[in-house]
């Protein structure tokens, strides 16, 4: 049962904005900052973002060289190197947006490893540094085998080490908090633990019913809605090519005299790990069980958690003592293209979601993009 102040308080809306992760907030963000009298809400179910944007690893993220050749191949060089560039785009936005101190951003660097029966040719990365030198303005990727000594690895499952000079890291938490208080600072409200059920388009405003907790419902009415809920966006548009894809992560204890820094990739980056204050924040294994991994159920797989563990002793530790400190498991989104959709469902109701683990990088690029589709 509600009051009639909270009615009339927080019952009519010019935008409702469903889900409260980076791209949700960006969107929030962009409309509030080119026009400062619009009345706006996010709206989110959880008493954090559902997805995966405070459950990421904290990836920067504009691509590794094997994962870069991999989306030219699917997409091809045009549309895969315009991706890219969203990435680069995006990120920038955010670092314009909030500042490097409060994203924790640290432009380090990293790399990608190679194992004995991968190769990539010289020729390969120079046709990368090629494309991307408009985009990066230098030499991103090279051969550098001698890091693998240098940052500890186990050389004799490796056959190349490729560094990355332009890849970079947040901190995941400080970001997102920073957003939700800068989010707040525009007069943005946001409304936690609450479910939004059904979206009613009436021509001139949407009706959006919302189960409180512990047992109410009402009706909250906007002029329009857009729905950035990511992989679980099928709710509401089932007709979208949208899977959700889980991905697991772990993170050590502190370990004495950790010899890397940056963030790193293998396995055509379906593996990825970074430092943070000399612990490892280690991620990835959704191509060991696609079938698995393709829910909405935040839940840990044993087997891909035991495969970090395994990697994290074999490969990338090899030979120094570590202790895992916690695991978790956070929501991605994917589709049979990688471009993400940002999409008019209809005259009032727009939808930006699929970001293909990709939501630091672009979620403030897509959520620009969708403002300027909400204002027309």
């Amino acid at each position: 049962m509600l009051s009639f102040w909270e009615i009339n308080t927080f019952g009519q809306y010019d935008v409702a904005i469903i889900g409260s992760g980076i791209t949700g907030m960006s969107l929030a963000c962009s409309l509030k900052e080119k026009d400062s009298n619009l009345k706006i809400v996010i709206i989110e179910r959880g008493t954090f973002p559902t997805g995966a944007s405070t459950k990421n690893a904290g990836f920067a993220c504009f691509g590794s060289a094997c994962e870069i050749l991999s989306d030219i191949k699917l997409m091809g060089e045009e549309q895969a190197i315009a991706l890219v560039q969203k990435r680069v785009i995006g990120l920038q936005m955010l670092r314009t947006r909030l500042g490097d101190d409060k994203l924790g951003y640290l432009g380090q660097g990293g790399g990608e490893l190679l194992f004995k029966n991968e190769i990539v040719e010289q020729v390969e990365l120079d046709y990368l540094n090629k494309l991307l030198y408009n985009i990066h303005h230098k030499e991103v990727f090279k051969f550098d085998e001698k890091k693998i000594d240098t940052f500890g690895f186990n050389k004799n499952q490796l056959s190349a080490y490729i560094d990355n000079s332009c890849e970079g890291q947040i901190d995941t938490g400080l970001a997102m908090h920073n957003l939700w208080r800068y989010t707040l600072s525009l007069g943005i409200d946001i409304l936690n633990g609450a479910n939004v059920n059904e979206l009613n388009d009436k021509n001139n405003e949407v009706h959006i019913t919302i189960d409180l907790q512990p047992s109410s419902r009402y009706i909250l009415k906007a002029a329009k809605v857009a729905v950035c809920t990511n992989a679980f966006t099928g709710h509401f548009f089932p007709e979208l090519d949208i899977a959700p894809g889980r991905g697991q992560i772990l993170v050590t204890k502190p370990i004495p005299k950790l010899k890397f820094k940056g963030i790193f990739h293998f396995d055509d980056g379906y593996f990825y790990f970074r430092d943070y204050h000399n612990r490892i924040i280690f991620g990835g294994g959704r191509n060991m069980d696609f079938e698995t991994e393709t829910t909405t159920n935040i839940a840990l797989n044993e087997d891909i958690q035991q495969r970090l563990s395994y990697y994290l002793k074999e490969l990338i530790l090899h030979n120094q003592a570590f202790e895992i400190e916690h695991r978790w498991a956070g929501i991605m989104a994917f589709g049979k293209d990688k471009t993400p959709i940002v999409k008019k469902i209809n005259q009032n109701i727009f939808a930006a979601c699929r970001l293909n683990g990709m939501g630091i990088a672009i979620g403030s690029l897509i959520g620009e993009e969708l403002a300027v589709m909400i204002n027309g």
